[in-house]
């Protein structure tokens, strides 16, 4: 029994070890692409660098574009009772006072001894109930092999021992280090590591300092001189340039309760634990909408919200399985109820949107701190108020990786032989398409280059002449280009070419005029998001 038992656990470790080595690999391929393809460059690369500083390359910057305005289409365009607005990065600091910003904004750190390395406690504890998870998962597939169509998962997941065992330890994790965080108990973080007995990812070393808190706003100053010269901070967040700016839009907009004030923009983060590529940076871009509500609808408001932004992250068709909703345990001083949208990444499931309800902390605050009036008159109801808000904020770009990572596929073809393709949505492809002249004489560059005059007015497209037709389809697959168009000697003859879909390889002979027609059907936003 015993024997058995060391080789069931022996294979487990065996899977675990070969399950991480292989998400490694794959995440140093998400990394490496991004560069060798011209997605992502790290910063001041000629210098060495800047820890956890990124910057988007010539693909990259499209990409990220077209994830921006996919999100400000849906959210902005698409409601007539949301506005957007574009608020400095600098503001008056007595702002992150009213935000609690300035006393509150920490992440709880601790340090081992051994490796001198630094990290977030939450985060630690957190990845250690993931691995529970994942355990649970593990046992859930097995039977879904074992038991074939008879399988009843949800049955199995409330009865199995191991299953009803991982899973009610990880809610125990998390519940008691969310009620530690809540209320500042810090050595009891400490206490739960130690229980745990979390080691340190690079040493294995359990030899752990004490956890404290750690401000992560940037400073800066306002001024001609250092005597003079004011301090500010770099925003945290998008979110208080709304609040401050609610009134304005209230007014000037004759907008009516309810109503969604939109913003998307840079943020900075002091960031000491600061990895896994653009994942987590100390310079970075959030969408955010803020929506106010009468006191008392938020609730309905926010479970709107819930339903509404998974819609639109399924709508570009990354995988269902990849999305799941983690409700907070702890919750942040302003909020009455927070979820996260976790995104299934290479190195595990991690938020990627979150929607809150901020109660009415915020309008009230600043109101108590500049001494001004931030309330709605309600003419239904013949009475004053200061609204409630729902808030939805996602990462611009953990959403860029997300889409990224997920798209990236090393494919066998029927020949034996490998392609390195990007699926990317191609709403957000940075190219929609390249037009390809099969060789550089006989009039063919000319016409290829007319094509392009043609489509750029409606399309981003690109031009590529250098080596065979096939490595330039290698090329295109791997930027995630849709669409290949290629002209050869029958287009002079009839104003045909050939159109190649990246996912399929398909290739049909169509007609020049109607490549208009035939990418906006693939690439138009409005069939995307009428999927939501």
């Amino acid at each position: 029994m015993q024997s058995c038992s060391f080789f069931f656990f022996l294979n487990h470790f065996l899977y675990f070890c070969s399950t991480m080595a292989k998400q490694e690999d794959l995440f140093k391929n998400v990394v490496s692409h991004a560069k060798e393809y011209g997605f992502i460059f790290p910063s001041s690369e000629i210098y060495d660098g800047l820890s956890a500083v990124y910057d988007y390359a010539q693909n990259g910057v499209e990409l990220k574009k077209n994830i921006r305005e996919y999100w400000w289409k849906s959210m902005v365009q698409m409601n007539e009772n949301i506005v957007g607005l574009d608020a400095a990065i600098l503001m008056h600091p007595t702002t992150w006072k009213a935000s609690g910003h300035v006393d509150a904004f920490n992440d709880p750190l601790i340090d081992n001894k051994d490796s001198k390395r630094r990290y977030r406690a939450d985060v630690l504890i957190e990845d250690y109930a993931e691995k529970l998870n994942v355990k649970a998962k593990k046992e859930i597939e097995k039977a879904k092999v074992r038991f074939g169509e008879a399988f009843n998962e949800q049955e199995f997941i409330t009865t199995n021992p191991r299953v009803v065992e991982y899973l009610a330890k990880e809610r125990e994790i998390l519940e008691r280090m969310g009620r530690s965080l809540g209320n500042g108990d810090l050595e009891d973080v400490k206490a739960l590591i130690e229980e745990l007995e979390i080691a340190c990812p690079e040493s294995g070393s359990r030899n752990w300092t004490e956890v404290r808190q750690f401000n992560l706003m940037f400073g800066t100053k306002l001024g001609a001189s250092a005597d003079t010269a004011m301090d500010l901070y770099l925003r945290p967040e998008t979110a208080q340039g709304i609040f401050v700016n609610f009134l304005n839009v209230q007014k000037s907009g004759r907008m009516k309760v309810p109503f969604g004030i939109a913003q998307t923009g840079k943020a900075f983060r002091n960031e000491i634990v600061a990895r896994q590529f653009i994942f987590r940076m100390r310079e970075f871009e959030q969408m955010e909408m803020q929506f106010f509500v009468r006191p008392g609808e938020e609730m309905q408001w926010y479970e709107h919200w819930k339903a509404t932004r998974l819609k639109w992250h399924l709508s570009l068709g990354l995988g269902a399985e990849r999305y799941r909703f983690h409700d907070h345990e702890k919750l942040a001083h302003y909020a009455n109820a927070a979820a996260d949208i976790e995104f299934e990444f290479p190195f595990g499931f991690k938020e990627l949107e979150g929607i809150h309800s901020r109660t009415d902390f915020d309008l009230k605050a600043h109101e108590e701190y500049s001494g001004r009036k931030l309330q709605y008159f309600d003419a239904e109801l013949n009475q004053n108020y200061v609204p409630y808000v729902v808030e939805t904020s996602v990462g611009l770009d953990r959403m860029f990786l997300a889409v990224f990572a997920t798209s990236l596929k090393e494919e066998t073809l029927e020949d034996g032989s490998t392609r390195t393709v990007l699926k990317l949505p191609s709403v957000l492809a940075p190219t929609k398409a390249a037009i390809l002249p099969l060789v550089k004489k006989d009039g063919l560059p000319e016409i290829a280059k007319q094509i392009i005059e043609d489509l750029r007015w409606d399309f981003n497209v690109s031009y590529d002449e250098k080596d065979a037709v096939g490595r330039r389809y290698r090329r295109q697959d791997a930027l995630g280009t849709p669409f290949c168009i290629t002209v050869d000697h029958q287009t002079a003859e009839d104003q045909t070419v050939t159109i190649r879909h990246r996912d399929t390889m398909k290739q049909d002979r169509v007609a020049i005029a109607d490549l208009k027609a035939i990418i906006e059907n693939e690439v138009s936003m409005k069939n995307w998001l009428m999927k939501m």
